[in-house]
């Protein structure tokens, strides 16, 4: 029997009429694999170029506007009072950009790096505080603890680290919004209250929170039975000390520490980092109420763009292998319809 195979015309030096060649099928398809196998190489190289190049841009741009907050910082004069009030408004604004240039850049950056990068900005977080309270007077913001009859609660500002990430404590000029020190009671924020601000919710027991609005940033903290539902947070979410509790909020980043049996109903439109975590449970935020797709328009969030399924453990570093840490809620035990509380103005 013939072998199967091609038809292949060569021309001889002479130009006489070309003779047909029979190439054998098995040296084709040899010679296409062996194609493909370079064509694949070559693009895995290519994607490794261009993740080093990202890399070290973002090496060199973080240092550089690291350094640029330093001496921001040596500047700063007691003496003159109002000229250092505005270079550490001006530092703390380059801070927050930093740190959110950190969780822009996180996809393609190594763990290390990660880090590195977090360790940094903790560092100069501390020397950020330090020099405000050298050269400002400390002020004091007063969270509400807000239910019918509710009055006032004043409690201090707590510095902080989530996930290795230092939850940035606002500067003077900054208002700062939330409810703390609550057990058993339905507590909601409208968005003229919220005015994308900052929100520290913390020690609360056995609440319902809404926030009906769009924060800069969201701090959850020494939270234990709570349903706490939120709007687009135009920046990061730090979760710390979280128990039994069920949380859901659209963001650009999740930073969540030391939380258990938690489910989190996330929108996150980079990638969420988990750290002493165990029990976690993920699903796609379903909250909904009305002006919430403006409020994402005023986030910053693309509505369609969400990877809560890409999760960051960093306890757990077995490439390939799932981390036991955290799971998916199946789709028949997800919350579809949430009870209405305190629907938005």
């Amino acid at each position: 029997m013939a072998a199967l195979g091609v038809e292949v015309n060569v021309g001889n030096d002479d130009e006489e009429t070309n003779t047909a060649v029979k190439v054998p099928e098995r040296v084709l398809r040899r010679d296409q694999a062996r194609l493909e196998e370079a064509e694949r190489r070559r693009n895995v190289k290519e994607s490794q170029a261009v993740t080093e190049e990202k890399s070290d841009f973002f090496t060199s741009t973080f240092n550089a506007d690291k350094t640029a907050v330093e001496e921001m910082l040596s500047s700063c004069n007691e003496n003159d009072r109002d000229k250092a009030a505005k270079t550490l408004e001006e530092a703390t604004l380059k801070f927050q950009q930093l740190q959110k240039f950190l969780n822009d850049s996180v996809m393609f950056l190594t763990q290390y790096e990660i880090r590195q990068a977090q360790a940094s900005l903790q560092k100069l977080q501390s020397s950020l505080a330090e020099k405000r309270d050298e050269v400002l007077p400390k002020k004091k913001f007063a969270f509400r603890s807000r239910n019918t009859g509710a009055s006032k609660q004043p409690a201090p500002v707590q510095q902080t680290t989530v996930a290795g990430t230092v939850v940035v404590d606002a500067a003077a000029s900054v208002d700062q919004c939330g409810f703390s020190n609550a057990e058993n009671q339905v507590l909601i924020k409208q968005a003229e209250e919220i005015q994308q601000g900052d929100v520290l919710l913390s020690h609360l027991t056995n609440c319902k929170v809404r926030l009906y609005g769009c924060p800069s940033t969201l701090h959850i903290k020494n939270v234990r039975g709570c349903e706490i539902l939120c709007g687009p947070v135009s920046s990061s979410v730090f979760v710390d000390q979280c128990t039994d509790s069920t949380l859901g909020f659209p963001c650009q980043q999740l930073r969540t520490h030391n939380t258990t049996a938690t489910q989190i109903y996330l929108h996150v439109t980079s990638r969420a980092i988990i750290e002493d975590c165990n029990g976690v449970r993920f699903a796609p935020f379903t909250w909904a109420y009305p002006g919430i797709h403006d409020h994402f328009k005023v986030a910053g969030l693309d509505p369609n763009r969400n990877n809560w399924t890409e999760v960051d453990d960093f306890n757990w570093l077995a490439a390939g292998t799932p981390s036991p840490n955290w799971t998916v809620i199946p789709e028949a035990e997800r919350i579809c319809s949430w009870e209405a509380v305190g629907q938005a103005s």
